[in-house]
């Protein structure tokens, strides 16, 4: 049993309440046009960082956009585009299902790697989200996970110590790195694993 006095539990977004998945994207746009999803998910690994700096809202929405279409060869306007783009998320019941028991006895964040596009096409009409008492964003704050300003923008929100935050993330990284903060945090693998990780810190009876 690990014995901490938890006031804050933070949730990463996707992968963990919202799993989602860009093959999605990639398929309907070869279906309008043999290839030309293919070609688009081709460039979104060559041109990652792009996609990285438009998380850190460095990018204008219109500029993005912009370029994603010329990516396409402007087979779809700006508003298909966004719909597309941003319909690939489905919800973890399961996960979900543990935010209003946590939140009898603690403060829920959510810190979240995630653009413009997204939250305003794909996952805002989710209506979980009241459970938490603030969404750090990662086009909001100017930063994403691993880097430590995110996870200090938390802080400065929740208004505790570093200890005191139990964090829940997909990515080993962005796990690695909150330890490396001071916060206990734990990858999220599957549904029983996160009850065990939660009854082992007494989080859950």
């Amino acid at each position: 049993m690990i014995q901490k006095n938890y006031k804050a539990i933070v949730f990463d977004l996707g992968n963990v309440l919202i799993p989602f998945d860009i093959n999605i994207f990639i398929k309907r746009i070869n279906n309008l046009n043999p290839g030309l999803g293919d070609k688009f998910l081709e460039n979104f690994h060559s041109n990652y960082q792009l996609h990285r700096d438009f998380e850190r809202g460095k990018i204008p929405e219109e500029t993005f956009i912009e370029k994603m279409l010329d990516i396409l060869d402007n087979k779809i306007d700006p508003s298909t585009f966004c719909i597309y783009y941003s319909d690939i998320f489905t919800l973890n019941e399961d996960v979900i299902s543990l935010l209003p028991v946590l939140k009898k006895n603690y403060k829920l964040f959510l810190l979240s790697n995630t653009d413009s596009l997204h939250e305003k096409y794909g996952w805002c009409k989710y209506d979980f989200f009241h459970h938490f008492e603030k969404l750090i964003l990662s086009h909001r704050v100017g930063a994403v996970k691993p880097e430590e300003k995110i996870y200090r923008a938390v802080e400065e929100v929740s208004g505790f110590l570093p200890e005191e935050h139990f964090f829940i993330d997909d990515i080993s990284d962005y796990v690695n790195a909150a330890k490396e903060f001071g916060w206990d945090a734990v990858q999220f693998v599957d549904y029983p694993a996160l009850l065990n990780d939660l009854k082992e810190r007494n989080i859950l009876k």
